[in-house]
């Protein structure tokens, strides 16, 4: 497993993480045991990055890994969780620093730490990158000791730029795939002009990039892939990476032809990622231990060849981009 460095936190990490919302919810069915196996593997496989939320599964996320690190024990991986979500409504005027210590303290509880080695703001609406104090309230939980780093998740390129702005935030998590290919045109460059650490999620657009998804592929009443196809719950990015789903089915036959025939799809998408040198860590998530063992083997993967990048990208301009490219 290689490393990369994880912006100004300084901290060598596991360029293939893990993401941590499939062991919480909203994937369907995925027992705790499941769940578990699915981490172990992942960390027995070199990984040493966790990303998690305080909503995943209303903290079930952060207790598994809680859980597991104990199990394990020895040195700790890097945890990273989210803040913000639980607010209802989910309004700019609810990210106060009360409120996101409130939040910080719970995840402190369900991941049984003393610190958080990062948090972050989790999707808050636009305006929230406009409000100066609520940084300088995180500022203030770093110097209380309550969490070790700050950064933030974000919907749109645009936010991303606002945040890194601030001196504090250290990292920014940004949907980054052979589907939403916006933020290596401009974000990156900035991010690493200040040395801001990226976390790429949702990096094979919802298991879509996998190449085993169909149109009869049927999900679980409870899988986002099924609810929030539209948006119903949650910004439609996050499903689908916020593809039309016929269209985005052409475009992975298109991609499969690319593919070389020794290497799972869904290794050679997150290759395709690794290719940018800006980007500290992606985090697949995984339902089970073999999913996890394939993604981090990922990262033993040869760099892919000018001629498929060039391929890989005029799939992209011909049947994506018009969906996703101006929207995020």
């Amino acid at each position: 497993m290689k490393t990369r460095i994880l912006g100004r936190t300084g901290a060598s990490i596991s360029e293939i993480g893990f993401g941590a919302w499939q062991i919480g919810g909203s994937w369907g069915d995925v027992s705790e045991e499941d769940g578990k196996r699915a981490l172990h593997a992942a960390l027995d496989s070199g990984v040493n990055f966790i990303d998690t939320a305080d909503v995943y599964g209303d903290g079930r996320s952060e207790k598994i890994i809680a859980a597991v690190l104990k199990e394990r024990g020895g040195k700790k991986p890097f945890v990273a969780t989210k803040a913000g979500r639980r607010l209802n409504p989910h309004v700019a005027d609810g990210y106060t620093g009360a409120n996101i210590e409130a939040f910080i303290d719970r995840s402190l509880k369900n991941l049984g730490v003393d610190t958080l080695d990062l948090v972050q703001l989790h999707c808050p609406p636009t305006d929230v990158y406009y409000r100066p104090q609520l940084f300088e309230a995180l500022d203030q939980l770093v110097a209380k000791g309550k969490i070790r780093h700050y950064g933030v998740s974000v919907e749109r390129v645009e936010e991303a730029l606002k945040a890194i702005e601030y001196p504090g935030v250290a990292t920014v998590q940004i949907i980054y795939n052979i589907f939403r290919q916006r933020p290596q045109y401009l974000f990156f460059a900035e991010a690493r002009k200040k040395n801001v650490g990226i976390i790429v999620r949702v990096p094979l657009a919802s298991g879509l990039l996998s190449g085993k998804i169909g149109r009869d592929t049927v999900f679980a009443a409870d899988d986002h892939r099924n609810f929030n196809r539209h948006g119903e719950a949650f910004d439609v990015g996050e499903t689908f990476a916020g593809v039309p789903f016929e269209a985005a089915l052409e475009a992975v036959e298109e991609l499969r032809k690319l593919v070389p025939a020794d290497v799972p799809m869904a290794q050679f998408a997150l290759r395709w990622i690794l290719e940018q040198e800006p980007v500290s860590v992606v985090i697949p998530g995984a339902r089970n231990a073999t999913q996890a063992q394939s993604n981090a083997a990922a990262s033993a993967l040869p760099p892919i060849d000018g001629t498929a990048m060039q391929a890989i990208a005029a799939v992209y301009e011909r049947l994506i981009k018009v969906h996703v490219h101006q929207r995020w």
